[in-house]
């Protein structure tokens, strides 16, 4: 089994495929774009609800136009949730088209969730453009993601149906624990240690939640029941776990042309994240030497001014202690629960094809 690629800086980016990848049979940026294709202009509508300048800053945000107004074709993301969203509803039986009201949800929550991580985090870069609060301000930044959380409600709840009802208390309750992530997340930047099950916890609300409603949406759309629904979820809860322990590793040695993000990113925002808490929790010289580093840096004046040295001594330590390697075993297991949980659901072959292939995309990335 391959667990790593060659990054620019001569280091390794873990990847994480499947024994059997489905990635090889399975067409998934035919996926992907399907979703996307199907999504975007129910997204650009709901969007355009939006008052004035609030609708101007949201299209930037998507990518639909530049920090002057004028139309682009920025990069919108990979639109995996959407994708999702369209699978869990072939996987009920029903057609795609039955969960683009669900995608098209659930994108807006995940938006809501970047606009505010953006701000809080002081990110300046996303998806290798400037972030919304760095063009537009901070105030707006605030107030898109607020209405987006509402557009995604309305979305759902003017269908009208039962199943609509159904859909959107999902929503809602992964939306809440994706805030309990995020409030988990910001806290443990200020504390000296974090338990490992204290950091899956947080990262299973901050990105499961969300990614196992989009599993599920389009199923109850489709009408299909709680134990399936329930089911799909937990298919997409430990798919976030995985997504996220692969997002941990490339936080820290990710090559930023890929990610779009800052070298050493989640390193110089202090984050408590799976390599670096499995490397504090291993004990050992390194371990040691590494937990010393971060209780100065919590109390340093000077942090903000590091070179790009003291961040690569801080990386070479939680390497040397394992938390590299315990986070892409991690990222394997909770891909392999994932794909247990599809055994479980009665679907067309097909479909299971196409899920697992996504499964294998998501954890076999760059960026």
């Amino acid at each position: 089994m391959t667990v790593s690629t060659t990054g620019t800086r001569g280091e390794t980016v873990p990847t994480v495929p499947s024994a059997n990848s489905a990635v090889d049979t399975v067409d998934v940026a035919a996926l992907l774009e399907r979703g996307r294709t199907l999504s975007t202009p129910v997204l650009r509508t709901a969007v355009d609800r939006l008052a004035a300048p609030m609708d101007t800053v949201a299209a930037y945000h998507f990518g639909w136009i530049d920090a002057q107004g004028n139309p682009a074709d920025g990069d919108g993301g990979k639109a995996v949730r959407p994708a999702l969203a369209l699978l869990s509803a072939e996987a009920a039986g029903a057609r795609p088209e039955v969960g683009v009201p669900g995608a098209v949800a659930v994108e807006l929550v995940h938006n809501f969730s970047l606009l505010h991580d953006d701000l809080m985090d002081g990110d300046e870069q996303r998806r290798h453009r400037d972030t919304v609060w760095k063009v537009h301000g901070p105030a707006q930044a605030i107030l898109v993601g607020d209405a987006l959380f509402a557009l995604a409600n309305e979305v759902l709840l003017e269908l009208g149906t039962v199943e609509a009802g159904r859909a959107t208390r999902r929503l809602t309750t992964a939306t809440r624990k994706l805030i309990d992530g995020q409030a988990q997340d910001i806290s443990y930047e200020h504390r000296e240690r974090v338990t490992v099950e204290e950091c899956l916890e947080m990262e299973g609300n901050k990105t499961g939640a969300l990614l196992a409603c989009a599993c599920s949406i389009g199923a109850v759309l489709g009408g299909a029941d709680d134990k399936t629904a329930d089911t799909l979820e937990a298919y997409g809860y430990h798919l976030g776990l995985a997504f996220q322990a692969v997002d941990d590793l490339l936080g820290i040695w990710g090559d930023p042309e890929a990610t779009g993000k800052q070298t050493w990113s989640d390193l110089r925002q202090r984050k408590k994240s799976l390599p670096v808490v499995a490397a504090l929790a291993a004990g050992g010289p390194a371990s040691e030497r590494l937990g010393e580093l971060l209780a100065a840096d919590a109390k340093s004046n000077d942090f903000d001014t590091f070179s790009e040295e003291e961040f690569a001594t801080r990386a070479a330590l939680i390497e040397e202690a394992g938390g590299r390697e315990w986070t892409s075993q991690e990222a394997r297991r909770q891909h392999a629960v994932a794909i247990g949980a599809l055994g479980a659901v009665d679907m067309p072959e097909r479909v299971r094809a196409q899920l697992t292939a996504l499964a294998d995309f998501v954890v076999v990335r760059k960026r």
